[in-house]
């Protein structure tokens, strides 16, 4: 018991004795029932191991979702610039940035209905919005609105994920610098 009738150290928190009645727990007492002293209740810093390993983790992730999964959607998107054009509507909507999305229209006489590739904008149209669409001659079913044959979103965020891969490759060398360094003294 302290002065005042504060409780110091661990423990239960609970207050005994005759100055207790009024009295605070100390500021330095430890996690009441955790047995833990000083640890804080606001939880724990990563080490500069786990830094480094988490930093590492998420560059080659995202740089496998921009070289694996954006770049190759962006360059399908390009290669449909000088496809056939035609006018049709969006037959579902969703998501299409992730491939959610599927439109109709005539190609050679006959009514198909496509999904639009990752990557398509056009995500807020409701069903039953016109769309221009480019789609290849031989095979009507690869499509795409004539909005994204530029790239569309999926060249921006091939960029964005390419850009924060070498933001946590980065990271993770100034983890490995900062271990490095902590070695030696």
């Amino acid at each position: 018991m302290g002065l005042n009738g504060t409780v110091d150290g661990g423990g239960s928190g609970a207050r005994t004795g005759p100055g207790a009645v009024g009295g605070r727990r100390s500021r330095n007492a430890g996690s009441a029932g955790n047995g833990r002293a000083g640890v804080h209740e606001t939880g724990q810093h990563l080490g500069p191991r786990a830094s480094l390993l988490m930093s590492l983790a998420f560059a080659l992730l995202l740089g496998a979702l921009s070289a694996l999964v954006m770049f190759p959607a962006a360059q399908h998107l390009r290669s449909l610039q000088d496809g056939e054009r035609a006018r049709g509507t969006l037959h579902t909507a969703g998501a299409c940035m992730t491939g959610q999305c599927k439109v109709t229209f005539e190609a050679d006489g006959r009514t198909v209905v496509a999904d639009l590739p990752v990557g398509s904008g056009g995500g807020k149209s409701s069903v039953g919005a016109a769309v221009d669409v480019r789609y290849q001659a031989d095979d009507p079913r690869v499509v795409a609105r004539t909005q994204d044959t530029g790239g569309g979103g999926a060249a921006l965020l091939a960029w964005l994920t390419a850009g924060a891969a070498v933001f946590f490759l980065a990271l993770s060398g100034a983890a490995a610098i900062f271990l490095a360094r902590q070695r030696r003294t």
